[in-house]
């Protein structure tokens, strides 16, 4: 299995079966997109007061008066939008004839909560689960805690669905979590509480994640180096982009929380025919042994692109590793060795700060300044340059420089915003929208970098794991953005210094640009600082050569090249210590 690639050379780069797997795998990606951030419109809070009920026998001069006037943190003067001067005063002193401030000052009078409820501005909305629940001041927690549930499916679905894709396949799980998300999504349209839509939300988060990274890591299994670039740093996340910029649009036109959710679900139904065109990953059916399935897709493949396939296409000491491969292996191995251990708890952190960063930002849009429609559709078009010079730097340039830099930008955009003066709330917008667009770009090459650091038996495991490492971060976001109640800059502050600091640390992780993808674990690169051991094939003076491992000396070199870059125990070789 270690010459896969060699194996699989007869399919060619781009022919139909390359084709269509990838525009096929590409398209499943759209629903994440749209059912990833409705929450944006879904759960956006408009402009709101206390409700003043018809039959007050109030006079429409006192109505006018009957909410009190509130400072915000920028200065501005706004109507309160959780108290109102206490309803029975102000009918004494209506029913008396008093006129409001000529011989009443109304800033003296007593206070009281939105006993009756609240009245919505429905200039942009029609209806939101805020409005529908009452989810504002008292109750406004948990607005946050909605989405913050939704990204706990997420972790859920990340955790779950990595390792039983790695133990029952990669189609299967695929088609599995699409199914799911589509179901309780509809089912979320009949929520009748708050509690029950968060409990369906959550499951539809599982749904939503788990998809994504099982097509994520079919499509880097299935194709072959050049297009598995393409189509991991551009292909499925510019799709993702797709879906995004779908959901403004549905949501400008159809304003009620209910009608969208289904109108967005129905797309899902329109995946069921890709089970016959989607087939298993035949690497990950060799690393199971099931030499002769990996073989029949590959001849299915073969015919599809009017080639000829070998009559031997895997040779007998891959079909020996491959039949012998009944070694399992769970999340518990991504710590196993000092070597894996590092490189994992690298990645993890630095997955988590750039989903907080990506994720903060992607959410608050509605509360940028202008029109949420409009900040939601921009925000989601910048991740389509931003996806194309991804799939540049992966490319041409290496994966640790890329991925520091662009962190750094997008964390320097998001340091500065706080310094503006309020009055310039455009150059914010622009400086929020290019800090997105290097977290952006830094996220479509750390997924592909994640993939590329693991072997076959642990990839769909250790990236369904860092998914699941992000969603902390995920989880955290709408509450990073809730500080702005508190402090308007203190998001910013928080957000771009985690971001910087994550970029510099993502310098440790090993360099994959150029390296065939590892198929076990002794495959993998070694991270800064672990302990190597070098392992050489010595030719004794009678010309017979004895196999030894052996503590070898740095000034050593390589007796002759192996075809395999891999092969550490015939030539001379670092190998990473492996515990």
């Amino acid at each position: 299995m270690t010459d896969y690639e060699e194996s699989i050379a007869f399919l060619g780069q781009w022919g139909p079966f390359q084709q269509t797997v990838f525009f096929l795998l590409c398209s499943s990606a759209i629903p994440n997109g749209f059912t990833g951030m409705s929450i944006v419109f879904i759960g956006d809070t408009p402009p709101h007061r206390c409700l003043i009920p018809a039959g007050s026998n109030i006079s429409a001069e006192w109505r006018n008066h009957s909410i009190p006037w509130e400072e915000d943190q920028s200065g501005t003067l706004s109507l309160s939008k959780c108290s109102r001067y206490r309803l029975d005063v102000i009918k004494n002193l209506s029913n008396s004839g008093y006129v409001p401030g000529i011989d009443v000052n109304v800033t003296e009078l007593p206070l009281e909560t939105c006993l009756d409820g609240w009245k919505y501005d429905q200039g942009t909305y029609i209806s939101t689960i805020v409005t529908e629940w009452d989810l504002v001041c008292d109750e406004k927690w948990r607005n946050p805690l909605t989405s913050s549930i939704f990204f706990c499916g997420v972790l859920t679905g990340s955790f779950l669905s990595g390792q039983l894709s790695d133990r029952f396949g990669r189609k299967i799980v695929l088609f599995v979590t699409m199914g799911v998300q589509t179901v309780f999504t509809f089912i979320q349209v009949f929520s009748l509480s708050w509690s029950m839509f968060c409990g369906l939300h959550f499951i539809v988060g599982m749904g939503q994640i788990s998809n994504y990274v099982a097509a994520f890591v079919l499509g880097t299994e299935l194709l072959s180096l050049e297009v598995r670039m393409v189509f991991s740093t551009l292909g499925l996340c510019v799709s993702f982009a797709l879906g995004y910029m779908l959901l403004p649009l549905g949501a400008y036109l159809i304003r009620e929380w209910r009608m969208l959710l289904l109108v967005l679900t129905l797309p899902g139904v329109l995946y069921v025919p890709l089970w016959w065109f989607i087939p298993e990953s035949p690497r990950w059916l060799l690393s199971q042994g099931r030499v002769e399935e990996a073989e029949a897709i590959l001849r299915r493949a073969a015919r599809q692109n009017r080639v000829q396939a070998p009559d031997i296409i895997f040779q007998p000491p891959q079909m020996e590793l491959a039949s012998g491969k009944l070694e399992t292996y769970n999340i518990c191995d991504l710590l196993r060795s000092r070597n894996i251990c590092w490189v994992s708890v690298t990645l993890w952190i630095v997955w988590t700060v750039m989903s907080i960063g990506y994720f903060a930002l992607s959410l608050n849009t509605s509360n940028l300044h202008g029109s949420s429609y409009l900040n939601c559709f921009v925000s989601a078009t910048i991740e389509v340059p931003a996806y194309l010079l991804a799939w540049l730097l992966f490319r041409f340039c290496g994966r640790r420089p890329s991925l520091c830099w662009t962190l750094f930008l997008g964390g320097v955009m998001m340091f500065f915003t706080h310094l503006l003066p309020p009055g310039l709330s455009w150059i914010s917008t622009t400086l929020e929208m290019l800090g997105k667009f290097g977290v952006t770009v830094a996220f479509s090459i750390l997924y592909a970098f994640t993939a590329e650091l693991y072997p076959t038996v642990l990839r769909n495991t250790a990236v369904g794991v860092c998914s699941m490492a992000s969603r902390i971060g995920s989880i955290s976001a709408p509450y990073f953005i809730y500080l702005g109640e508190y402090s308007k800059s203190l998001p910013n502050i928080l957000i771009g210094g985690l971001t910087i600091l994550s970029g510099l640390l993502s310098l440790l992780l090993p360099e994959s640009h150029g390296v065939p993808l590892p198929d076990t674990v002794d495959h993998m690169q070694s991270f800064p600082g672990c302990i190597k051991r070098e392992v050489c094939k010595c030719t004794c003076p009678s010309g017979e050569e004895d196999e030894q491992a052996m503590e070898m000396s740095p000034q050593l070199t390589l007796k002759s090249p192996s075809a395999d870059p891999y092969t550490h125990l015939i030539v001379c070789g670092t190998v990473p210590e492996l515990g």
